[in-house]
């Protein structure tokens, strides 16, 4: 099972390619794939439960321990990420879907296929992986706030609080326990530990099944998009070139170490796409745009983690040994 865990990791990106052209065409050919909608919070919460998997409960604690990189982590994706989101909006357009859109997709980090992701550009993945729970919590407690502060008065008109609730219940705390409990199971019976292994092969197949059902569902609804969706590309672009090395100055700030510092790099640079569709599908009239703008960013970003994984291990020389994400169990 580890041999093919690694076979599906290090072809993550082409499997992920490969799920979205499927996609577009099943959406272009087969009629009523927008029915797809209904699924996209089951298979995230597959994925999600799957991504926390990973966590050995025990890194929780370290992740915690790890003071400077948890502060680092933090500021850089809520407090220095919206500064640069700040400037960018102010290029787009004043349609205030638009501007969600891009508001909901840059201000959440990503946490789940960052840490695949950052294992190959020798970042401390481990780490970075202990820290989703923490990294997605917060994100869900600060994009109201961030909204309210971006969208002023039209966000209220625009995003409920009911949504956010839901996700957080649903896509967080069941995921979180669930997998807290199969680990804990696998620790005291050899048939939790295989179920665990089994489990443990599936967070690549599993976002490769989000990205379907999520642009099956909105390829056939993109024709009043297509304007909206290409005026966000140059600012999507601006931010994957920017940020990275953002994440990067700001571990040197916090004297992180090389491995560590990559990881702070990665997060800031791959965002939370897919977790904040259920979110964009709630908001009234959002569909097509909204779904539009938010999956643009994730075609934006796959070609973009293409350049990550070649240029971001060069930072701090050649690295340190970076653990398997499996080393820690």
């Amino acid at each position: 099972m580890t041999g093919l865990r690694d076979k599906l990791e290090n072809q993550q990106v082409s499997i992920y390619f490969g799920a979205v052209v499927l996609a577009a065409i099943t959406g272009l050919v087969i009629p009523n794939t927008t029915a797809l909608e209904v699924g996209v919070n089951p298979a995230l919460a597959l994925m999600l439960f799957v991504t926390f998997l990973q966590v050995p409960l025990a890194d929780l604690g370290r992740a915690v321990s790890r003071i400077r990189f948890l502060a680092a982590l933090l500021i850089t994706n809520f407090v220095v990420v919206p500064v640069l989101v700040t400037i960018l909006i102010q290029f787009l357009p004043p349609d205030p879907m638009i501007r969600l859109g891009v508001l909901f997709v840059l201000l959440t980090p990503c946490i789940d296929y960052v840490v695949t992701f950052s294992h190959l550009g020798r970042a401390d993945a481990q780490l970075l992986l202990a820290a989703t729970p923490a990294l997605l919590i917060v994100q869900m407690l600060v994009l109201p706030v961030y909204l309210s502060v971006f969208l002023g008065a039209d966000a209220a008109g625009l995003v409920q609080i009911g949504p956010f609730v839901h996700a957080f219940v649903w896509l967080i705390a069941v995921p979180l326990v669930l997998a807290a409990l199969v680990q804990i199971w696998a620790s005291r019976s050899q048939a939790g530990e295989r179920v665990a292994t089994l489990l443990g092969v599936l967070p690549v197949p599993a976002t490769a099944l989000v990205l379907f059902v999520v642009v099956a569902a909105v390829v056939p609804q993109l024709g009043p998009a297509i304007d909206g969706a290409l005026r966000v590309v140059p600012i999507y672009i601006t931010f994957a070139v920017i940020v990275p090395l953002i994440g990067w100055g700001m571990a040197r700030l916090f004297r992180l170490d090389a491995p560590a510092g990559r990881a702070i790099a990665f997060s800031a640079a791959t965002r939370n796409s897919l977790v904040v569709l259920p979110l964009a599908f709630a908001v009234p009239g959002a569909v097509p745009v909204l779904p539009a703008i938010i999956v643009t960013q994730t075609l934006v970003e796959l070609i973009s983690v293409l350049v990550y994984i070649r240029l971001i291990p060069k930072l701090g020389g050649s690295g340190q040994h970076t653990p398997r994400l499996d080393e820690s169990r």
